[in-house]
Order: structure tokens, then C-alpha cells, then sequence
């Protein structure tokens, strides 16, 4: 697990090297608010179609194959960014990124294989911390490679630097890497499609329930994300440099979080309970941010949200994989991505309308009101025992 874990971590560096600089690439080629934010959609409009797909082939050829095609996809797309010098440019590296994303459903699956039940929500948390800390460097590297002023801001080099770090992810994986699922768990027979895969996984409450409350969830976050850097270029007059910095300090959070608290939090609270309280902190987030009118209100807040999101999310993932039978976890985690890939297309979509027709606040309150339905969810989810 642990080569898994490196490989994802440096994957995410570079993946998070490029994210808070997206709304100045947009915004290079006199976006508005709403392309800029369906810049970010787009990725996960790909990856909604494609994640499915990639988990099944994983419950048939192995987790490695879709890791190292998901890599390769990631080396070509940032290279393709690098390069851009129309807006066309941008969504189209941003859709080749997000067709190859099977990275994320291909490593929980990885996971699952190499845990068992008990310490499932620990493993999800140590990708969780991998995945933390790899948006703790990326940024703050993207930051310092793209400069401090959104005009002049040097956008290319830091998707160069992305597209080194995933060429040695991909070298990795090739070489240490090994396959966790055995011949004898892979699935033989014909898999369903993704269409009715959704529908087997939805025929199911309690799936359908936590794959609901996690695009619930998801659809506030990507509301969160794609709007922030717009916000503090509106309220603080910050470029790429000081955003990055920010979520580099939210990325220190998250790594605390999942690589510390989830580590025994699931012994003493429980996952239901965990998700809970995980969906009010992100609720009391949401209505914080547009509060924050100087920087010490804005760590605070943004640790309350990186704290909610960071035992909410690895919490529901463990709960999808426990639901799912060892040769569809895969599949399911797949169709829960694809979840979280929708939800990510129609966040930013809402984010950015909301934004240019209500102002800068206003995609914030639209998220919290989205996640006390969250916690009303949470609330009903039953309360299985404690991890011991």
C-alpha cells in the first residue's frame, strides 16, 4: 500500500499544482465567471462518463492497467495545457484529463483489496492523507511557479512541472507497483453498463442513499472551489501566489486530519457519525466564508471546512465499499465517482451563475443550504458499530 500511496501523492502534487491557477488561465483569455467555472466542470464532465468504466475494467484486468493509463492521460493533458494559447485549448486538455481520470476509483479499489473491513475507513483515510498532501505541495508549488499577480501570471510552467511529476508517477507504477486484486477475485462474466450499473447501485437504499449525500456534498465543495479564486481576486485582490499558498495551508489541514483523527475517529464515533459531523462543520463553513473579510476569519474557516470535508468523505467511502460485494467494488466505487464527477460539473455551473448574477457570496449560501440537507441525511443513516 504504501508505493500506492507514493504514486497517488505525487500524482496529486501535480494535479494540485494546476487547480487554483485554472481561474487565471480562464480569465488570460477574458473569460467570464461562468466559463471560468465551467473550465473546471469540464474535467469532471469527461470523468463522469469515464469513471464507470474505468472501475469495471479494473474488477476485470487488475487496479494496475487503469492506474498506468490514468497517468498516462494525465501526462498528456498537462502538456496539452502548457501549450494552450486559445480558451478552446484550455477545455480540451481539461476533457482529456478528466477521460483518463480512473485514478481515483482504480486506488480506493486498491484499497479495498488490501484492507479488511475494520481497517477499511483507516485505508480510505491514508489516501485521504495522500491525497491531502499532495494538494498541500501542488498549490503552493503552482503559487510560486505562476507568480503573485493575476496579470502577468506565468501560467505554463507550472503544467509543465505537472506533467514532470506525472511522468514519474507513471515510471513508478510501472516499476513497483504491484496488482492487488488476485485472478480468482476478478470478475468473469460480462459486467453491466454504466447506465445500469447506476441503476443496480441505486436499486439498492442504502447505496443510493450515500451516493446521494456524497454528491450532495460534492456539489457544495466544487461550488466552494471553483468560485474561491475569483472571491479573493475580488475581495483581497490576490493572484495566483497567495491562492496557492491558501490551499496549500488547507491542504496541512486535510493531511492532519486523515492521517491523524481518521485514524482511530472511526473507533470512537463511528462512520455514520462521522459523516455527520463532518457535514455540520462544512455547513457552519459555508456560511462563514462570506464573513471572512480578513485573513485570520479566512484560516479559521477554511480549517472548519477542511476538517468537515476530511472525515466526511473518507467516512462515505467506507460505507459504499462495505455495501458492495469484493468483485463489484470497483464498478460501485466507480458509479460513486461518476456521482462526484456530476456533482462536480454542476457545481461549478451553479457556483458561477450564482456569482455573476447574485455576487460573490451568494454560491456560498447556496452550499450551505445544500449541505443541511446533507446532515439531515447523515442524520438518517443507520448506526452500525463502532471500528474496534
Amino acid at each position: 500500500m504504501a508505493i500506492l500511496l507514493l504514486i497517488v501523492f505525487i500524482d496529486l502534487v501535480g494535479f494540485g499544482i494546476v487547480i487554483p491557477l485554472l481561474p487565471y488561465y480562464a480569465l488570460k483569455f477574458s473569460a467570464s465567471p461562468l466559463e471560468v467555472t465551467s473550465l473546471m466542470a469540464c474535467y469532471s464532465f469527461a470523468q463522469f462518463f469515464a469513471s464507470p468504466v474505468w472501475g469495471r475494467m479494473s474488477d476485470r484486468l487488475g487496479r494496475k492497467p487503469i492506474l498506468l493509463v490514468s497517468l498516462g492521460c494525465s501526462v498528456l493533458s498537462y502538456l496539452w495545457l502548457g501549450f494552450a494559447d486559445q480558451l478552446w485549448m484550455l477545455f480540451a486538455a481539461r476533457l482529456l484529463a478528466g477521460a483518463g481520470a480512473g485514478n481515483i476509483s482504480a486506488a480506493q479499489a486498491y484499497i479495498t483489496d488490501v484492507t479488511d473491513e475494520k481497517n477499511r475507513a483507516k485505508g480510505m483515510g491514508m489516501i485521504g492523507a495522500a491525497f491531502g498532501l499532495g494538494f498541500t505541495l501542488g498549490p503552493a508549488i503552482g503559487g510560486l511557479l505562476g507568480g503573485s499577480d493575476a496579470a502577468s501570471a506565468t501560467l505554463s510552467h507550472p503544467a509543465f512541472a505537472a506533467a514532470l511529476l506525472s511522468a514519474i508517477a507513471l515510471v513508478l507504477a510501472i516499476i513497483l507497483l504491484k496488482e492487488s486484486l488476485a485472478p480468482a477475485n476478478r470478475s468473469s462474466a460480462a459486467k453491466p453498463g454504466r447506465i445500469a450499473l447506476a441503476q443496480e447501485a441505486f436499486a439498492r437504499p442504502q447505496l443510493r442513499h450515500l451516493i446521494i449525500l456524497f454528491f450532495l456534498t460534492t456539489t457544495a465543495f466544487a461550488g466552494m472551489e471553483s468560485t474561491f479564486a475569483l472571491w479573493a481576486n475580488a475581495g483581497f485582490g490576490w493572484g495566483p501566489q497567495q491562492v496557492g499558498f491558501l490551499f496549500f495551508y488547507i491542504g496541512i489541514v486535510l493531511v492532519l486530519v486523515q492521517g491523524g483523527l481518521v485514524r482511530w475517529l472511526p473507533r470512537v464515533l463511528g462512520e455514520q457519525r462521522m459523516a455527520l459531523a463532518g457535514a455540520v462543520l462544512l455547513v457552519l463553513a459555508l456560511l462563514g466564508l462570506p464573513f471572512s473579510t480578513d485573513l485570520p476569519r479566512l484560516l479559521v474557516d477554511m480549517a472548519l471546512f477542511a476538517v468537515g470535508f476530511g472525515i466526511l468523505n473518507p467516512a462515505v467511502t467506507s460505507l459504499v465499499s462495505r455495501a458492495a460485494g469484493a468483485d463489484e467494488r470497483g464498478g460501485i466505487l466507480g458509479v460513486n465517482q461518476s456521482g462526484q464527477s456530476l456533482a462536480r460539473i454542476l457545481g461549478p455551473l451553479i457556483g458561477g451563475f450564482f456569482y455573476g448574477a447574485a455576487g460573490r457570496d451568494a454560491p456560498y449560501y447556496v452550499g450551505a443550504v445544500i449541505m443541511v440537507a446533507v446532515v439531515v441525511m447523515a442524520a438518517a443513516l443507520p448506526r452500525g458499530e463502532k471500528t474496534r
